[in-house]
């Protein structure tokens, strides 16, 4: 007897869950690695969905930014980020200058965003786990909280969404999430990273920005994906996760998520 559509979601996420985890409190190559895989289906699959709209950005200069912001982000060299941007930027001017291929504006712009928006903003996760202080051994608890957070603003909106929602969030780009569930979201991520704050020794209010800030990043990365599928006229990122559709899928809360959660443990928690 095959398993049901519910089952593969729960299990794939299992599995996907219990790899990311072991990576996460490994850290180090582990965590880059399992970065390195999102960032490369992830990439693949933003340049698929906007080749449905027209356009054509550079899965070849994605690559090499990525690859080259990976290097930096995994050596802390922090101080070649601004270079690295400029001369990526730089890059995917020089690809459509030479293949010259219609849109010209559009398959620039959406070179940049993709290597930004797909690779720039998820190796923040190696910031992240790296941060350190006298207080604080590393930002592992802080990942926790993150994750813990975004889970629960998945579970608090979708049946808050379900039992109260009469009021639609953003008809135009995603019909479902509703204001209520929303805020439903919004309270749970706060309560999970009240609770995990608690057991990390974090001072109360910071534990409920963190978890304001959490929520807040996740349902708009949610929105952003959403946004990018809709204008494309697709429905799924892809079908590599069987359950859960493409990596962009199952990772557009992280993307916002993660550089906000660092800035804010990194400037307001470690070092505040």
């Amino acid at each position: 007897m095959g398993l049901n559509k519910n089952a593969i979601r729960m299990l794939t996420g299992l599995v996907l869950g219990t790899i990311a985890l072991l990576c996460i409190i490994h850290g180090g190559l582990a965590l880059l690695v399992l970065i390195a895989v999102v960032i490369y289906f992830g990439t693949e699959e933003y340049a698929k969905i906007l080749e449905h709209k027209g356009f054509f950005p550079s899965t070849k200069v994605m690559f090499a930014a990525e690859v080259y912001l990976a290097a930096l982000a995994y050596f802390q060299r922090f101080d070649l980020v601004a270079i690295a941007l400029t001369l990526c930027t730089m890059g995917a001017f020089m690809w459509v200058l030479f293949r010259g291929r219609q849109p010209y504006i559009a398959n620039v712009a959406t070179t940049i965003l993709g290597f930004v928006y797909g690779g720039w903003f998820p190796l923040h996760l190696l910031f992240l786990r790296d941060l350190s202080s006298d207080r604080y051994h590393d930002g592992l608890g802080f990942v926790i909280m993150m994750f813990i957070a975004i889970l629960l603003t998945d579970v608090g909106a979708y049946y808050a969404g379900k039992h109260l929602g009469k009021h639609k969030l953003a008809p135009v780009i995603s019909p479902n999430k509703t204001v209520e569930g929303a805020i439903g979201g919004a309270v749970c991520a706060v309560i999970g990273a009240f609770v995990i704050g608690t057991y990390l020794g974090v001072e109360w209010y910071f534990s409920i920005m963190a978890g304001l800030l959490c929520t807040a990043a996740a349902q708009l990365g949610d929105l952003a994906e959403s946004l990018i599928k809709r204008d494309a006229g697709v429905k799924d990122s892809g079908d590599l996760l069987p359950g859960h559709g493409g990596f962009l899928d199952r990772t557009d809360s992280f993307i916002f998520t993660i550089p906000v959660m660092y800035y804010f443990c990194k400037y307001f928690i470690f070092h505040g």
